[in-house]
């Protein structure tokens, strides 16, 4: 798939989710009956109920970590979430920033802006901010963000290059990223790398842990730093979707693996 299709796909996925969520299945992704999602993305996602500033509303369980632990966040700080879905993780950094503090979403989905927005007017903050916006070309300033954070967002963007590229520009000097992403080792099967739905689903998009740790570097930031890396299990019954026969045997046996990471870096102070 060419980039444009890949962003479509995943703009209408998300969209359906953000309407799902909505109506026949409040707390969740999706239910089992509608179209709208054939991957469990459960697999990935964390508990966010202990986190302070937790809004069960927003919590699709999209995310694939929790990036605000290893972020280091003080109060006063302008904070850029990207990929902010219905506002999950924002309303957690919210929490942590407070009254002195920003928060900015940015998402390209317009469902999930009409639902983060719906969410933030619940809650009354005027300091949480959502912008319709695409993360390889941020309608942001430069030098602008203290902080950005992720969760389970850039394996789904085609260039990551170009992602990381963006995430240094709009960070002030000597700010800093934490990201919660999706990464494999080993080379995942072919079905499952070009399918549509495993991609808008965390797993064909994402990069070989080490590759991303280059783009990273390459982009211009330094100190990088693994906080967590934790394997995730693919239940069967998705598998065989993709797999069948002896393909799914080798796949489960071998050493091939999807991990969820949580990655930060800082930008340099000149």
């Amino acid at each position: 798939m060419n980039k444009k299709d890949i962003k479509t796909i995943v703009k209408e996925k998300y969209g359906k989710i953000a309407l799902q969520s909505d109506s026949a299945n409040p707390s969740g992704c999706c239910d089992t009956s509608s179209d709208c999602c054939n991957v469990d993305y459960t697999v990935f996602s964390e508990n966010y109920e202990s986190q302070q500033g937790y809004n069960k509303g927003a919590d699709l369980g999209l995310g694939c970590g929790i990036p605000t632990e290893f972020a280091g966040l003080k109060p006063g700080q302008h904070v850029l979430d990207l990929g902010s879905g219905a506002g999950n993780d924002c309303f957690v950094v919210r929490a942590i920033v407070g009254e002195s503090g920003k928060v900015t979403g940015l998402d390209f989905s317009e469902e999930m802006l009409a639902k983060a927005l719906r969410n933030v007017e619940k809650m009354g903050y005027e300091n949480v901010e959502f912008v319709a916006g695409d993360i390889e070309e941020m309608p942001l300033e430069d030098n602008q963000f203290d902080v950005v954070i992720s969760n389970c967002v850039l394996n789904l963007v085609p260039d990551k290059k170009r992602a990381f590229t963006e995430i240094l520009r709009v960070l002030k000097p000597g700010g800093h990223f934490c990201i919660s992403d999706v990464v494999i080792q080993g080379e995942l099967p072919q079905k499952l790398r070009v399918d549509a739905e495993m991609y808008t689903g965390c797993v064909s998009g994402a990069l070989q842990l080490e590759d991303y740790q280059k783009i990273i570097q390459k982009a211009g930031f330094q100190h990088i730093k693994l906080h967590k890396q934790r394997r995730i299990t693919i239940p069967e019954n998705i598998l065989k979707n993709y797999l069948k026969g002896s393909e799914l045997l080798d796949f489960q046996k071998g050493s091939t693996g999807i991990f969820s990471i949580t990655v930060s870096a800082e930008k340099d102070t000149k």
